[in-house]
């Protein structure tokens, strides 16, 4: 396996990471008051939910176009 696919797989998991951490942020009583009063998530759960994302894009890209040796 080449580096660019470990790195890939590496990515990714902190991608997936990333985003349960960010779901768990959003189901979490401070989350929902500020999105039932604001009509939006806090800023430290959508940067968790963006990273997340990113994260796991980045990964798939870099596993499926790797490197290759």
């Amino acid at each position: 396996m080449s580096m660019g696919r470990i790195l890939g797989v590496v990515i990714l998991v902190i991608g997936v990471a990333l985003l349960v951490t960010g779901y768990n942020a959003s189901e979490s009583a401070v989350d929902q008051i500020s999105e039932t009063l604001v009509g939006r998530y806090t800023d430290e759960t959508i940067w968790y939910l963006i990273a997340g994302i990113a994260g796991v894009v980045g990964g798939v890209l870099l596993m499926l176009f790797g490197r290759k040796r």
